[in-house]
Parts: C-alpha cells; structure tokens; sequence
C-alpha cells in the first residue's frame, strides 16, 4: 500500500497548476472557494485560426479590399466608341501596366473608361433578347464568325495527344502553331484593303485571345483581350453599334463555343483562379451578358440556376443558364461547394441587380489587378494615357 502512495506522489505532491488554483470571481473580482475551470487550451499550444467550411452568403469574394471596392465602385455605364480616321498610325501593341498606379493611369485614362463603356454597351444591347433573337448581320460579323468556325474545325483535325497529365495537352501547341500561321490570312480576310495595315496592331489581341501557347492555359486576361480585339475592329469602324445584339448573341457566342471545346479537348490549365471563389474558372463576360438578358425575364429569377429543367431547356437561349449549366457539368460534387459564389448570386432578388453587381465585379476583379491587366497590350488603337 505504501509503494501503491508512494508511485503516485509525483501527481499527488506536485504543486498545483494554474488550472487547478483557486478561481476569481466574474462579478467583483476576489477569490473563491471554487476551483478555475481547466482552459481546453494551453499558453504553448493556442486554439487554432477558426476557418468557416465556407464563408457567409455576402456575394462577394473573401478578400476585404476587393469586398469593398465592388461595394463602393459606381455601376459602369455605357460609352460610344469614338472612331479613328486618317491619317492612320497603327504600331505593334506593347504591355506596358507592372504596377497598381499603372491600373489607376488607366482606369482614369479615356482609353480605359471607353473599353469598358464598349463591353457594358454590348452587354445593354442583348437586354431581354435569346440568342435565336432575329438582329442585324453584317459582313464583318458574319466573317468574324466564319473565322471562329475555322478554328473550331481545327480542333477537330488536331487530336489531342495521348499522356495522363490533368492539364496541358501538348497538341494545343500545335493548334496555336497554326493560329500563328494563318492569323495574318484571316485578319486580312476581315479588314478592307485600305485598312491591311492595321493587321500589325490587331494580330496581337487576336492572338492573345486564346489563351498561352507555352502555359497550355487560358483565362479572364484572354477572354478580355478578345473583347478588347473587337473594341479594336470597332474603333476602325467595321462594327458599328446596329451590329452589337450580334456581337454577342452570334460572335461572342461562337467564341464560347470554341473555348469550351478548346477547354475540353486540350485540358487547358485556369489561368489565375481564384478556386472555388471565383466566379468561373476561366471566363467572366458571359456572365455579364447573360445577367443582361434575364433583366425582367418573367419566370426565370437568380435562383432559377437550382432547377435542372430550366438549365437543360433553356441553356441554349441564355449565356449565364448556359455557364452554368457548363460549371455543373465540368465540376463535381454540390453546387455550392464548388462554386459557391455562384451560389450566392442566385440569392440576389433580381437580374437588373446581378448584372449591375457584375460590371462593377469585373472592373475589381479583373480591369483593376495587376497579374491579369500586365498582359494587357497599348498601341494605337487602345492609347497608353
């Protein structure tokens, strides 16, 4: 029995911890009869960073400065797109933005409120319009789409290659090799011959339009340089405002259709997602004009997304029914796991709303960071200010 007392006096004999020493009272600060309660955690070892499985329902990001950016950012409005006239000085775009007072330069510049007129323009231009929607086509409409078809059926002839790799079929290479190759072709088959000099200032954009030939990825910098390359062929006066509704029901469509293939076909790697909380892993715009064409939509609301009908009858008619019906598809799992951001626009009780919040959400989140405008090229046409 000695030897049973004598092998637990270490524990018996110690002097008492903090924890068992006698307690404080919460109302008038003296001590008390009754012991401390044990703290679940020590000094050495703090309680963990608590991390929420997802973040509340505020239809933003989590990041604070962009949250209220987006919030006190006034809506974009529309711009006519000023054209240019001779004497002509078109140069080899450059990248020239490397810092956030660069972003600032030219979110203040003319050039940049302008281009960012001209995609709120197109976007106001498909309002309560389906994509089927009769509008007018014109030849440089009609040929920018016999272009996009091209590449299309290029993907068709150039199979991926057979390797395990999640992302970044190499064959894409080869589909861009020919892009290359032909792009002085195809810009000539659009311009008129008065204007084959300015191939040397678009080329640039068209080509960035696709994504990375040696990252093998894509994203909103891409998908913005295209919108800037049709800002460009607009500023030359080949599309004018009548041809807007076709511009994105037809062309931008079209160019949707590639992308995804190219998307597809090749794995082509997210360029800069933001994971689960961005808005889409490689595209923005469609979701703009998407919101636009539901704006007083009398039966399809925000929170329509949920319904599986809707997306499956109606996804051909509407880009955003369309984007997501392609999330759902690409990604596993609940909706709002894998894009929960999504999820919480569906919250929001009407189009008009959406839409409103997505200009603003582009000019954050994609005009105004450095890693995705530092690709962003300036020559004649889109003035460095």
């Amino acid at each position: 029995m000695e030897a049973h007392d004598h092998e637990q006096s270490p524990q018996t004999s110690s002097p008492p911890s903090p924890a068992t020493s006698p307690g404080t009272c919460c109302k008038c600060g003296s001590t008390t009869a009754f012991e401390a309660p044990v703290p679940t955690w020590s000094e050495i070892s703090p309680p963990p960073t608590y991390r929420p499985i997802r973040a509340p329902a505020i239809n933003l990001p989590p990041n604070n400065n962009s949250q209220q950016a987006i919030i006190l950012a006034p809506v974009p409005q529309a711009q006519k797109v000023p054209l240019v006239s001779p004497p002509y000085h078109f140069q080899t775009p450059s990248k020239i933005i490397q810092s956030p007072d660069d972003i600032r330069r030219f979110h203040y510049s003319d050039s940049g409120k302008n281009f960012l007129g001209f995609v709120v323009a197109l976007s106001e231009s498909i309002c309560g319009h389906k994509i089927s929607d009769p509008c007018h086509q014109s030849d440089t409409v009609n040929s920018i789409v016999s272009i996009l078809d091209s590449l299309i059926r290029w993907v068709d002839e150039i199979p991926p290659a057979q390797h395990a790799a999640r992302y970044g079929n190499i064959s894409y290479r080869t589909w861009y090799r020919r892009l290359e190759e032909t792009s002085e072709s195809l810009m000539h088959s659009l311009l008129p011959d008065h204007l084959h000099l300015a191939t040397v200032e678009i080329i640039p954009y068209f080509m960035d339009s696709f994504g990375n030939s040696s990252r093998i990825d894509y994203g909103t910098g891409h998908e913005t340089n295209f919108a800037a390359w049709l800002y460009c062929v607009t500023r030359l006066g080949l599309i004018k405002e009548e041809d807007y509704q076709a511009v994105v029901s037809r062309v931008f469509v079209k160019y949707l259709e590639l992308m995804r293939k190219l998307q597809l076909v090749y794995c082509l790697e997210p360029a800069g997602s933001h994971g689960v909380w961005g808005l889409d892993d490689y595209h923005f715009l469609p979701f703009i004009f998407g919101s636009s064409q539901l704006i007083d939509h009398k039966y399809m609301k925000p929170k329509s997304v949920h319904n599986d009908d809707i997306l499956e009858n109606f996804s051909s008619e509407f880009l955003y029914l369309s984007c997501i019906a392609f999330v759902k598809k690409v990604k596993k799992g609940l909706f709002a796991e894998h894009s929960p951001l999504l999820d919480d626009i569906s919250g929001v009780p009407n189009w008009n709303k959406v839409n409103n919040g997505l200009r603003k959400m582009y000019k954050v989140e994609v005009l105004e960071k450095v890693p995705i405008m530092q690709h962003f090229l300036f020559g004649w046409l889109i003035k460095w200010e």
